[in-house]
């Protein structure tokens, strides 16, 4: 079974693009809470932090998807993409069209 690597570079590229996109609509959200009390009651002012330490949460798990997008162009570049860093095996088409960052088997991910 041979993997579909210009497919799978365009749904890295896609989903680059979407999570830039969504870091820099999100930039406002991460920003700090302003502490006046005047125009924001407390209660909302601990909402709004609340949901700003949401905010940052979600931009680091994007910036970590960046990075395993890093990965797995390098491992295309490498011809290493597609098989498990762990047991060698080929990822089947199925997990790498969920997760086209996968670096692992179901099995060894799962181990």
């Amino acid at each position: 079974m041979a993997i579909d690597v210009e497919k799978a570079k365009a749904r890295l590229a896609a989903i680059r693009s979407e999570l830039e996109n969504l870091s820099s609509v999100s930039a406002e959200m991460r920003a700090p809470v302003e502490l006046d009390q005047n125009s924001v009651g407390r209660l909302s002012r601990m909402d709004a932090m609340q949901q700003q330490a949401m905010a940052q949460a979600t931009e680091r798990k994007r910036a970590h998807d960046l990075v395993r997008i890093e990965m797995a162009e390098r491992r295309i570049a490498e011809d290493e993409y597609g098989y498990c860093e762990e047991c060698g095996d080929e990822i089947p088409d199925g997990r790498l069209a969920i997760d086209p960052m996968a670096e692992r088997c179901v099995g060894c991910a799962s181990a």
